[in-house]
């Protein structure tokens, strides 16, 4: 597909959407929202496609909502209790769901959105010197994309409560000690640390394996008890002896070489996992 505010392209099983307003330092726009979420749908279904990698253009990653020329208006909200998806939410509801990956690599500023939109990922890789905020209570509006149940996840919530109550803009040595972000680097060597990760998940993971993990410790952790992460535990351990990659995972093991996994998500995904059965 064409798109007007990302780009989006496939090499080497890498999927990388980049936000690509670097004039306006990618502020965020409900057509930017439509557009990474179409992607990230596109690259959920490419089985060529092993991981998502989400970055930015020029030198921030992004400075949030763009209101200048009407990008997105609250004049232009619907009447309270009318059927609308806001804006962010379109792009990390989409994220979350996802049965791949993604490395989102953030130079720059990372304020609003732009530290919304990023807590679905499976890694954040930030450049040094970057900074990030929660900054909705300065602007008299309220967080989106989900950030109040993903945010206090990642960093517990008391720091959640310190950032989004103040809105102050947090450094980047604060996000890392936190647990925002995995790992700080030269801004000129984020994406080559970002497509090395990339490189490790695509040539020593399972596909299939990787999108049950990424989604049980989501659904499961969520949880009040252990009890239903014991029970599908049981079913995915005992559909073990009919999986054509379990058997290649312990032979590459022992006969010490890279494998090779046949199983594709597409077709092989386990059919009694809850969630599938609440989202059909």
């Amino acid at each position: 597909m064409s798109y007007q505010h990302i780009r989006s392209s496939v090499a080497d099983r890498v999927a990388t959407l980049e936000l690509h307003r670097p004039e306006a330092r990618n502020g965020f726009t409900i057509t930017m929202a439509d557009e990474l979420s179409a992607a990230l749908g596109e690259a959920d279904a490419n089985e060529d496609v092993r991981v998502v990698l989400l970055t930015g253009a020029g030198r921030d990653f992004c400075v949030g909502a763009d209101l200048s020329g009407r990008s997105i208006e609250v004049a232009d909200l619907p009447p309270q209790g009318a059927s609308w998806v806001e804006p962010a939410t379109r792009v990390t509801r989409r994220m979350f769901a996802l049965n791949k990956p993604v490395i989102a690599a953030v130079q720059g500023a990372a304020v609003g959105v732009g530290s919304t939109m990023i807590l679905p990922a499976d890694f954040r890789l930030a450049a040094k010197g970057s900074r990030f905020g929660f900054v909705f209570s300065r602007r008299g509006i309220y967080p989106e994309a989900g950030s109040s149940w993903f945010l206090p996840r990642l960093v517990g919530m008391g720091r959640a409560l310190d950032w989004m109550v103040s809105g102050r803009l947090i450094p980047a040595e604060e996000a890392l000690a936190a647990g925002l972000v995995n790992s700080l680097h030269e801004p000129e060597a984020l994406l080559d640390a970002a497509h090395a990760l990339a490189r490790e998940l695509v040539e020593h993971t399972a596909p299939v394996s990787v999108a049950v993990i990424r989604q049980a410790l989501y659904r499961m952790s969520a949880l009040p008890s252990p009890e239903p992460a014991f029970e599908l535990d049981s079913q995915l351990i005992a559909s073990l002896g009919q999986s054509e990659d379990a058997m290649e995972g312990v032979m590459s093991f022992l006969q010490k070489r890279p494998a090779k996994f046949p199983r594709t998500v597409s077709k092989d995904i386990p059919s009694f996992l809850p969630w599938r059965e609440l989202e059909s």
